[in-house]
């Protein structure tokens, strides 16, 4: 084992992490080579650097002026588009999405957890902690409603189990119980759990009160000794409909709740600021007696899988979504508009089922947030995706062939009832 490797992991001795790192994970490290000494560089030569393989012109990157012409006039440097960013991400733009951490969960105030690192999307940093806290033989519990995308990374990229529990209980809410009883049952004395809220593909975010009776189960087991590791994947954070669903997320409760609890926030601009191919994601990593010194050693681990990976991520977009955060007049009443017509669609699709209420072909599951609704279907939910597709045109999506998501994010308001009304009307046609 490289001898780096083996100093981060001394750091991180008989912490909740080190019980929770992989082989990879104990492996990893971020070499002192090129990145290292080419940011160290940056710093001290002042009279040449010859460090890093960019070519560059009176202090800037060589670009292409068709390129670059593409951007507003001054609006950005040739280094802000063209440079490489940072391993971890631009350290302005880690330091900010950290502070606004803070302003959408106000509950973190005099909690500490690390500085945000920049992922290729939210995807990229799952794939990262799949690599650095999942092998053959560790557990990952989901719900039974879930985004394919996690049995893709955690089962077939780094083979770990998968287990599920029902995701709703019988009164149509979050279901606890379920919840911790296949935790509890994982061997071993330890199991990673990831959870989604706002849900895809459902579109449903606990109750303040079912939040707290989570974190309480959570909490309950690493009391009895269970070492978890909590993933919290929060893409559709802030798109929030109704009164009393949670408006801060799992990450906020557990954060410094336990020693056996390692909560990891994966967030993204993708969904939160409406940068869906700008491909920036962040990881947020919180236990209760972690140290600064532990919190970098598990940073420069995950800088490592990123290098060893995509090297850095996209440069431009880092660079824009910084100006707007920063220096933009519009960022946050932007947002709030997006989410205001989300908020109005959400209400036409309320209303728009109330028609079909006590229909026996489709049955909404309970949804107050996101993008998503979905129906539990009688019949086969894939006959009916192409059904609709081929004779109605209407694309969405089929999952495990028993249930069928509804994007209504991409719906303008005013056509939602007629797309109710036509799902409905295709599942009469389609399962006679």
């Amino acid at each position: 084992m490289h001898e780096l490797a083996i100093e981060l992991n001394e750091i991180l001795k008989g912490t909740i992490v080190d019980e929770m790192l992989s082989d990879v994970g104990r492996r990893m490290f971020f070499p002192k080579g090129i990145v290292a000494q080419s940011a160290e560089a940056k710093l001290k030569a002042t009279r040449f650097n010859a460090t890093i393989g960019m070519a560059t012109s009176d202090g800037q990157p060589m670009y292409l002026s068709d390129i670059y012409n593409q951007f507003s006039q001054d609006s950005l440097t040739p280094a802000e588009i063209f440079s490489y960013a940072a391993g971890g991400g631009d350290p302005q733009l880690r330091a900010l999405w950290k502070e606004m951490l803070f302003k959408k969960n106000p509950s973190l105030q005099g909690k500490h957890f690390s500085l945000p690192i920049v992922t290729g999307g939210l995807t990229h940093g799952l794939s990262c902690l799949a690599q650095l806290f999942a092998q053959s033989g560790d557990t990952l519990v989901i719900p039974d409603l879930a985004w394919d995308n996690y049995e893709l990374i955690f089962a077939q990229q780094v083979n770990a189990t998968v287990k599920t529990f029902p995701l709703y209980d019988d009164k149509g809410g979050f279901n606890v119980a379920a919840m911790k009883e296949v935790l509890a049952s994982v061997s071993g004395g330890k199991a990673r759990i990831l959870l989604n809220f706002p849900n895809n593909p459902t579109g449903y975010t606990p109750s303040e009160t079912e939040m707290n009776a989570i974190a309480e189960a959570l909490i309950d087991l690493a009391e009895d000794g269970m070492k978890l590791m909590v993933l919290c994947d929060d893409a559709y954070f802030g798109l929030f409909f109704e009164e009393e669903t949670a408006k801060e997320g799992l990450f906020t409760r557990i954060a410094n709740a336990h020693d056996n609890i390692f909560a990891i926030k994966c967030d993204a601009a993708t969904k939160e600021d409406m940068v869906w191919g700008f491909r920036i994601g962040f990881l947020t990593y919180a236990s209760k007696s972690l140290t600064p010194a532990q919190y970098d050693a598990l940073n420069k681990k995950t800088l490592g899988i990123i290098r060893s990976t995509v090297s850095n991520c996209d440069r431009p977009g880092q660079s824009l979504l910084l100006h707007a955060m920063r220096d933009g007049k519009n960022y946050l009443r932007d947002k709030e508009n997006a989410r205001l017509e989300m908020a109005k669609r959400f209400h036409a699709l309320t209303k728009a089922l109330e028609k079909h209420a006590g229909s026996e072909l489709l049955k909404p599951y309970p949804y107050n947030s996101g993008y998503f609704m979905a129906f539990k279907c009688k019949g086969s939910s894939e006959q009916l995706r192409q059904y609709l597709l081929e004779k109605y045109q209407v694309g969405c999506i089929s999952i495990k062939d028993d249930t069928l998501r509804l994007a209504y994010c991409s719906v303008e308001c005013d056509k939602i009832p007629e797309l109710v009304d036509l799902v409905y009307q295709a599942a009469g046609e389609a399962w006679k």
